[in-house]
């Protein structure tokens, strides 16, 4: 379709590289829904294949329903498919009642319902004033909507829609989040918890509040923003800019902005680049943001005609965004008027300009802190990173210094105590929210860690294993030089039962004798037992190996079972009749063996 579209032909490679990479991933979750297939399916009891079972597999794993049938019936299995049916319906309604709640007065206004004003007469609200900070705002109630119609009035308890002549409240848009506050009226107040703009007109969503309250079409109101909300949703917008500069000065130009999201508790950011970025350029990213904020650099914004505002060299937009006549200029670190006055002053590209219309701080220094938190891929081409500012920002790196010293400390031990540590700190690490490139330092850290404990452990295991073997081989050699068929030691190398299992192979290759290895491990409380009977040796079948370990085991209170090749293994919580067990033994054995 190249004739019809040129654009495909233009991008045939990156369609290919797409595709291909689409393919890879639907191959992935073949693979992971397959070992969950086959873990589920050795569990079915009967020929009916759970239909929540198949349900889960299609949510969680992205596994056709389809094919799970296929493969049931190669089992001889059945799908559940009214049950599946079911948990489908459950998780629909589930998913229901969650935006339900989450929109309880969420109310939408389409075309007809904007028509509708323009046909009252009702002129769009003049937001200006959302610019305005600290200080409460006089207005006229022009409409109230309930969603679906256009009331005069609304009272207590209600869930409406408000629009005023004009507001101080910020509406959603840019990626900025709504404002929130309160309007006071003359008999009551409307929480606002919610803020839209729908065809220039900004909707006050929220409850009328008190028991006698009335809101009428025409009384007058007084906007009270909650502006201690957005002291914490300003620094993020100011910051997003900032970071939208640092990434195109340490990726480079190609870097477009895709996308973002400024909450009061964080902020994200989605920008184009083909690959991950480097801990070290995330760290030189956070640096220049750090640094900006600690030049205390002035934010200056100001309207501009569109045509003036593309002049200036270096201003950056949302590709794709379609942006009004006249525009707001924000601009960190120089007066817009100076842009404006020289517009292809090359300076400009190295400070950070921007069309937006979101409300900033004034100051830099007011962001006090920028930490990145997390980087990651979120489609073909366009990474995703989130941050925070202020005092958020400082509690992140508060604590990455804290687990730093936990890791530094960790350094310091030793053994089992090391081992569990490294688990701990490993968990802490990778779900706490602290800078990227300082989870990634501490990673780089508790893996050396890991290291460390991996060749201990070989090490123990090394030494475990010679001691048992050391221990069986000399009690087979005495056993020998006394005419008995068996031999029986203890040896102290706690719960390895790897150790114990590798002395009795060697005995019986080597010896050709039953044999049996006792170990005790104090921490657990728990006794191992394992022994093995030669099958070539043992014609008559006199001893059988698993009889020989439960006798052995009954003293203890354990339970074991049998493996290949004449072994068994098995434990018990009772180690203080450990030398009544290996007398126990001692005596089957002879009983059977002579």
């Amino acid at each position: 379709m190249g004739h019809v579209f040129p654009e495909l032909k233009q991008q045939e490679a990156r369609i290919k590289e797409i595709i291909a990479e689409e393919e890879a991933s639907f191959g992935r979750t073949l693979l992971h829904g397959i070992e969950k297939f086959k873990k589920t399916a050795q569990d079915v009891q009967g020929k009916i294949f759970s239909g929540q079972d198949a349900f889960v597999l299609w949510d969680t794993y992205g596994f056709p329903l389809d094919l799970t049938q296929l493969m049931a019936e190669e089992r001889g299995l059945v799908v559940d498919i009214e049950g599946f049916n079911i948990a489908m319906n459950e998780a629909r309604e589930r998913s229901r009642n969650a935006q339900n709640k989450q929109a309880a007065v969420t109310i939408v206004m389409d075309a007809d319902a904007t028509s509708a004003l323009h046909k009252r007469g009702v002129a769009t609200t003049n937001d200006s004033f959302k610019f305005t900070w600290f200080k409460d705002h006089k207005s006229v109630i022009k409409a109230i909507y309930t969603g679906s119609e256009y009331v005069d009035r609304a009272g207590a308890g209600d869930d409406v829609g408000i629009i005023l002549e004009s507001t101080s409240f910020y509406a959603e848009q840019g990626g900025q989040i709504y404002d929130t506050g309160l309007l006071g009226g003359p008999s009551g107040s409307f929480e606002v918890c919610n803020v839209q703009i729908y065809g220039g007109f900004v909707l006050h969503l929220g409850k009328i509040s008190g028991e006698s309250a009335r809101f009428n079409v025409g009384d007058e109101v007084i906007c009270k923003v909650d502006y201690e909300r957005r002291q914490r949703i300003a620094p993020n917008h100011t910051c997003t800019h900032m970071l939208n500069f640092a990434l195109r000065e340490v990726l480079g130009s190609h870097v477009d902005q895709k996308g973002s999201i400024v909450l009061p508790e964080k902020l994200r950011f989605d920008f184009s680049h083909g690959k991950p970025v480097k801990p070290e350029d995330l760290r030189r990213i956070e640096s220049i943001v750090n640094e900006q904020i600690k030049a205390e650099m002035e934010v200056s914004a100001k309207e501009a005609s569109l045509a003036d505002a593309k002049r200036v060299n270096g201003l950056r937009a949302v590709f794709g965004e379609v942006y009004p006549d006249p525009v707001r200029i924000v601009a960190i670190g120089r007066q817009v008027d100076e842009l404006l006055a020289d517009p292809e002053n090359e300076q400009w590209s190295s400070i950070s300009a921007e069309l937006c219309g979101g409300t900033h701080i004034s100051n830099t220094r007011e962001a006090k802190a920028f930490a990145l938190l997390s980087e990651e891929g979120i489609a073909k081409g366009i990474r995703r990173v989130t941050a925070v500012t202020t005092d958020y920002a400082f509690e992140a790196i508060k604590k990455a210094s804290e687990l730093e010293l936990e890791v530094d400390l960790a350094s310091k031990l030793e053994g089992s105590l090391l081992e569990q540590k490294v688990t701990s700190l490993n968990g802490q690490v990778e779900s706490a929210s602290i800078p990227t490139a300082k989870k990634a330092d501490l990673k780089a850290k508790i893996s050396i860690l890991q290291n460390q404990v991996i060749k201990a452990k070989k090490k123990t295991a090394e030494e475990n294993i010679r001691k048992a073997v050391e221990a069986a081989t000399k009690a087979a050699e005495v056993a020998s030089s006394e005419g008995k068929a068996f031999c029986i030691s203890q040896v102290g190398v706690g719960s390895d039962t790897a150790a114990i299992r590798e002395a009795v192979v060697k005995v019986m290759e080597q010896k050709g004798m039953a044999v049996m290895v006792f170990t005790t491990d104090e921490q657990s409380k728990k006794a191992l037992v394992c022994a093995g009977v030669p099958e070539k040796s043992n014609k008559s079948n006199q001893l059988k190996v698993l009889d020989w370990l439960k006798a052995a085991l009954k003293p203890l209170e354990g339970k074991g079972g049998g493996g290949k090749g004449g072994l068994a293994q098995g434990q018990g919580p009772d180690i203080k009749h450990v030398d009544e067990a290996i007398d126990v033994a001692k005596s089957f054995a002879a009983l059977k063996l002579g």
